[in-house]
């Protein structure tokens, strides 16, 4: 072999290995995609004192056995290291696969973390961030949801 040739094979060496570490996901965490979508109802009610909200749901790019789920307000958590947490659900026995989730009612399989805690209303035009985990794979998304219009 000639230098040249050598020189060759180490450039497209280096480059495979540039290749792979920054377009494939071989040396990271799979990453979960979710949109975020308020959903219009009609008769939504709250209790006394609160501000009815449009109920939010979370569509997934495909099934996923949802281990972890977590719900904080983005402006407590920028300011405190450890954010209060409105809904904390964790994986019990066996979650089913879902693509689908809804603010507030527990997936299949699923359980407060701390046990018998109530997922806490959201607050309109507030956002949140919520934090999913399917094992390896983990993903987090920023959402607000509006308050009721009722018609007049």
């Amino acid at each position: 072999m000639t230098k040249r040739s050598l020189v060759l094979i180490g450039v497209a060496a280096i480059l495979a290995f540039v290749y792979v570490a920054f377009f494939k996901d071989f040396f990271r965490s799979p990453r979960i995609e979710m949109i975020a979508q308020i959903r219009p109802t009609r008769g939504v009610r709250a209790p006394a004192g609160e501000i009815p909200v449009e109920p939010v749901s979370f569509a997934f790019d495909r099934k996923y056995t949802i281990t972890a789920i977590r719900v904080v307000a983005e402006q407590d958590e920028k300011t405190n290291k450890y954010p209060h947490e409105l809904w904390h659900m964790i994986a019990d026995s066996n979650s089913i696969p879902t693509k689908v989730l809804i603010y507030g009612q527990a997936p299949r399989g699923m359980k407060p973390k701390v046990p018998r805690a109530r997922p806490e209303p959201l607050e309109p035009d507030v956002v949140y961030k919520i934090y999913v985990e399917a094992g390896d794979a983990k993903g987090d998304k920023r959402f607000h949801t509006r308050e009721v219009v009722r018609p007049q």
